[in-house]
């Protein structure tokens, strides 16, 4: 067992436990996987059969690696190696008879769950602009994921919304059972439902898997809690991996106290601490443990490595949001004189919406990158969806962007409608705009004609405020209580910071310049999926990865830690977890970034820096802070409204010679050389000077 030789004395403690409970507390980077494949391998060795062995992990891809490992030490394994999914799956499959299923059944995607629900609200009249379908669909998978009977449903759901909800639900099931379909969430509800009403399948599938390992176990919910103690209560060998200090998906309703609780479920359990890390430096591991340490709710896994001391944690505070990013990438500049590859380099931020000023950088810079977890921001549906709408104000004429949009938000308006007024258009030569006569595309048509109107009295800002009102979008995603929903809006909001900048920077708030400056940026072909790539990704997208150099982004109260955190019961320990996982992904150096004021979903932003910052010990942490030269309104605008009157003679920064032909309130419009046209500022903006 040449394989036992390169474990440390805690991991071969764990791969040789063979009977009873057993808890792993696996502390990051502290070779848990390794833990789990070279005990199934030693398993088999010690004369059980690999098809009496259960092991059950998060993801595909953790379930094809620990196949691959165990398959490089033994052969003719049979173990059950995979998802709580895939294993619900197959428990279905062979009972789908008890579980009134017939063998044909099928499963249904989130998609057409979404699509039985709106029939349902359709049927029962309940208006999707009152309730979201997402958010009915969150609940239903909640009831299921959290194992609520009918009697609790009722007692629970009390509000005027989650009684509609409950009503949906019944109907849902309904559905399910005359289509002979199940959906995600009954993959692990329906088995557990089949060992509580028949002992004897149980009794049976207990004798099947007498051995079961599990992994992540502070990510499991209840359902899945149920499930692997109903499975493990006849021979309690029951091995769990986890570490309660990464928990980071209480959002999805991962329940940490399953692992807290493990002792009290199985008293004789045996706790085995995997506390060496073999990840990062001693820096980066002293300064994660400073900072979990502030939790009430952990378990003390004091980590260490034997990699060496290596460099202090670097502290970079800027004046503003561009100082941050000008920062970081003069840095990755650095790093990539100092030798380090593209692909050593990911950069965390909280939320998705931060991640577009870093993915603009990135090709100012001509860096090549990839956002995990998350779209270009640029290709994401409601991003392209609203530059439609911008670019039909602008022209007419634009059949691509009036296509994506007539219909978006829902409006009753089908393809039949859609593919009869582009015959009509091409019939008559004309656009598909100037086509429309009557229906509800007349109201979009209306609704465009409006916004073209308003938009000649606004700046752009307020352009995306009213388009996001008139279009049905805002009302769309505010109503939809779901994840999904609020990181859309989050989206839709962080566009305006897009268009507050043009027009600090510019002075301008010409649609047309607009557009022709993001398409600069939101040109898709630039965007290349490479090897050799700084990774760009979400805290929570971070976590089970590592890399050589980590900057962590916008750490700022209200930021990292999240506003909704501040609210929420344990919400600020979780975000300290998720800190600690953000910290614990560095092999080698770590940057924690921030600004003092930065401009997010189009407001500015004045936060103090992040409170976990200043509980990494300051013997860990090198603060430099950094103070970039912004650009600051007051040298771009006078705080009086500068006077002009048709008929001035002023000069454009960029535009050169114009004649002033409009002035209104707010607004000056000057008319520059046929290269430019008519133009519209600002009046208070400096860029401009009267005179020849």
């Amino acid at each position: 067992m040449e394989y036992l030789d390169n474990l440390n004395k805690e991991q071969k403690m764990a791969v040789m436990h063979i009977d009873g409970p057993c808890l792993v507390v696996a502390g990051a980077g502290s070779g848990k996987t390794k833990v789990l494949t070279t005990r199934i391998a030693y398993l088999i060795d010690q004369g059980i059969y690999s098809s009496n062995i259960l092991a059950i992990t998060f993801t595909n891809k953790a379930a094809k690696e620990m196949k691959e490992r165990i398959n490089k030490i033994v052969t003719n394994n049979y173990a059950f190696v995979g998802t709580f999914h895939s294993f619900g799956l197959r428990i279905i499959k062979e009972n789908y008879d008890i579980l009134g299923l017939t063998k044909n059944f099928t499963i249904i995607d989130s998609e057409d769950a979404l699509s039985i629900i709106k029939k349902i609200m359709k049927d029962k009249a309940i208006d999707v602009k009152e309730i979201s379908p997402s958010y009915i669909r969150n609940r239903i998978s909640f009831i299921k994921n959290e194992m609520l009977s009918d009697a609790e449903i009722t007692r629970c759901f009390l509000s005027e919304v989650e009684k509609k909800a409950a009503l949906i639900y019944f109907e849902y099931q309904k559905v399910l059972k005359k289509n002979n379909v199940i959906d995600f969430d009954d993959l692990l509800k329906l088995p557990v439902d089949l060992f509580i009403s028949n002992p004897d399948i149980l009794d049976k599938y207990q004798d099947k898997y007498q051995y079961i390992l599990v992994d992540e176990y502070q990510d499991t919910n209840e359902v899945q809690y149920k499930l692997i103690k109903l499975l493990s209560s006849k021979y309690r060998n029951i091995f769990v991996v986890g570490d309660q200090n990464q928990a980071i998906y209480g959002f999805r309703q991962a329940n940490y106290k399953n692992i807290v609780n493990f002792e009290s479920d199985y008293p004789d359990a045996e706790v085995i601490v995997l506390n060496q890390n073999y990840r990062s430096t001693t820096t980066i591991l002293n300064a994660a443990n400073s900072v979990i340490k502030n939790n009430i709710h952990k378990k003390d896994v004091k980590l260490y490595s034997e990699l060496g001391e290596g460099v202090k944690v670097k502290y970079l505070r800027s004046d503003n949001g561009s100082g941050e990013v000008n920062i970081v990438v003069n840095e990755i500049k650095n790093l990539l004189e100092l030798g380090y590859q593209k692909s050593d380099i990911a950069i965390f931020y909280r939320t998705n919406a931060q991640s577009r000023v870093y993915e603009e950088a990135m090709l100012k810079n001509n860096f090549s990158y990839k956002v995990v977890g998350s779209f270009y921001f640029y290709k994401r549906k409601e991003i392209k969806d609203l530059i439609s709408y911008l670019k039909l104000i602008e022209n007419h004429d634009d059949d691509i962007s009036l296509k994506r949009i007539i219909n978006e938000p829902k409006r009753g308006i089908g393809t039949k409608t859609i593919d009869n007024l582009e015959s009509i258009a091409n019939e008559k030569n004309i656009s598909m705009f100037e086509a429309i006569t009557s229906g509800r595309e007349l109201e979009f048509k209306n609704l465009i004609m409006d916004l073209t109107k308003q938009s000649q009295d606004l700046s752009l800002t307020e352009l995306i405020d009213l388009i996001l009102e008139k279009s049905g979008m805002q009302e769309e995603f505010t109503k939809d209580h779901s994840l999904d929903g609020e990181l859309r809006m989050e989206n839709l909001m962080e566009f305006r910071s897009i268009t507050e900048s043009f027009q600090n920077v510019t002075g301008s708030v010409n649609l047309s310049d607009f557009l022709d400056e993001i398409s600069l940026i939101a040109d898709i072909t630039e965007h290349k999926d490479e090897d050799d790539a700084i990774t760009l990704m979400t805290f929570h997208s971070a976590k089970g990865l590592e890399f050589k150099v980590v900057f962590m982004v916008g750490m700022e109260d209200g930021i990292m830690p999240h506003i909704n955190s501040m609210s929420e019961e344990n919400g600020l320990e979780e975000e300290r977890r998720l800190c600690y996982v953000g910290i614990t992904r560095a092999k080698e150096r770590l940057y924690i970034t921030n600004a003092k004021r930065r401009m997010l979903y189009g407001k500015e932003m004045i936060n103090p820096p992040s409170r976990f910052i200043a509980e990494i010990a300051p013997e860990y942490i090198e603060s430099n802070i950094i103070s970039e030269k912004k650009i600051d309104k007051n040298l771009l605008y006078d705080d009086t409204d500068s006077e002009y009157k048709s008929g001035d003679i002023v000069t454009h920064l960029t535009y050169g010679k114009g004649v002033v032909v409009g002035v209104d309130e707010r607004f000056v419009t000057i008319a520059f050389d046929k290269r430019f046209g008519i133009r519209k500022f600002f009046k208070n903006y400096k860029g401009l000077k009267k005179g020849k």
